[in-house]
């Protein structure tokens, strides 16, 4: 769990326009149900790459990608391996007992909207406790280091020098090469964007007799995107407000909720409208909605589905009770038929001698 809310803290951290490539790794010292050791490869929200801890291999989540795989897998074996020997250390040091222990590492670098080198970042954590936060910036060339694991062993200032020499002659390199390439194979998923479908409705609370008033973007990529509920032309606080969060889609895209409690005299006294400023279009997607809220109300739109299966159902039974005449009537056979036929000739002709 740990995991994943650095992976989505981080992921709605990078600016709109940028790139980032990421490694998410967890090794797990003691008895769990969970793998010792798990790493995913993520180029921006998109997982690329992970590492199959069994048999040591790095797999890739694209067809396409499946080529040159044996220097990643090079790369999560040393990550793996290091994770490992810091975790005991780290036990030690810290005079912790045998139980469950975890290990945390995020490592990448990023790619800036003007397609110059960004930030070199590595985070690592121990039981849910900072060990190292390390940030390295190519272009001014300094580091900047906060709990370092290099303090904590006691490294040398010649050992400190072949760190930041590795660091910005390697590791920063390879993972802006590493970066590009895979930007290129993936540009249709990531650089794909995606409008918001924006809408403003009320729903009644049962336990109240207030209305819950919310503004609803969602099917938008990238991520960014700035959603406000106005009052009256002015912003709502953000303590008045639930919600604001994003979250995914099945489909790959993103949906933000904004929520406003309000009373029923409120709706009919005060103005609500709800704007959407999307970051990452050309020329920025701005929608403003009135107070006609009744159109925008789901309800409305519950109501039109019901009665559209009410009469879908009650042409469902004029076919059915068709068919059963039908039927019946073949059923009853040729005599019948001529029978009817005889009959109505016979009407027929008896109205003609009365004419």
């Amino acid at each position: 769990m740990q995991s994943l809310v650095c992976i989505l803290s981080y992921l709605t951290a990078v600016k709109a326009g940028s790139h980032s490539l990421m490694v998410f790794a967890t090794y797990i010292a003691g008895q769990t149900q969970f793998p010792e050791f798990t790493l995913v490869l993520m180029l921006d929200d998109v997982e690329v790459m992970y590492y199959d801890s069994v048999s040591l291999k790095a797999v890739h989540r694209s067809q396409s990608n499946s080529s040159d795989d044996n220097g990643a897998g090079s790369i999560f074996s040393d990550i793996y391996d290091i994770m490992k020997d810091r975790t005991f250390y780290l036990k030690d040091h810290q005079n912790c007992t045998d139980g469950l222990h975890v290990y945390q590492k995020r490592v990448g670098c990023e790619l800036l909207d003007n397609d110059q080198p960004g930030l070199f970042l590595s985070w690592d954590a121990f039981n849910g406790q900072n060990t190292e936060e390390f940030t390295f910036d190519v272009v001014k060339r300094t580091m900047q280091i906060n709990l370092p694991w290099m303090r904590i062993k006691g490294m040398a200032q010649m050992e400190w020098l072949h760190v930041k020499f590795l660091y910005e002659h390697v590791y920063h390199p390879v993972c802006m090469k590493t970066l590009r390439a895979f930007l290129e194979k993936e540009k249709n998923t990531v650089m794909r964007k995606l409008k918001p479908k924006v809408r403003l409705f009320r729903k009644p609370l049962t336990d109240s007799q207030g209305l819950q008033i919310s503004c609803l973007a969602t099917g938008f990529y990238p991520r960014h995107i700035n959603l406000t509920l106005f009052r009256d032309g002015q912003p709502v606080d953000d303590d008045q407000i639930t919600g604001g969060e994003i979250l995914p889609n099945g489909d790959g895209t993103y949906q933000m909720r904004k929520s406003l409690v309000i009373s029923e005299e409120e709706l009919h006294d005060t103005y609500y409208k709800c704007t959407a400023n999307y970051l990452n279009l050309d020329n920025k997607l701005d929608i403003a909605f009135d107070e006609d809220l009744e159109k925008s109300d789901f309800g409305s739109s519950a109501l039109s589905i019901i009665i559209s299966v009410l009469v879908l159902m009650c042409a469902a039974v004029l076919i059915i009770t068709a068919l059963i005449k039908w039927r019946k009537r073949r059923a009853a056979g040729p005599g019948s038929s001529s029978s009817h036929q005889s009959g109505y000739s016979s009407t027929s002709t008896s109205e003609q001698e009365t004419t």
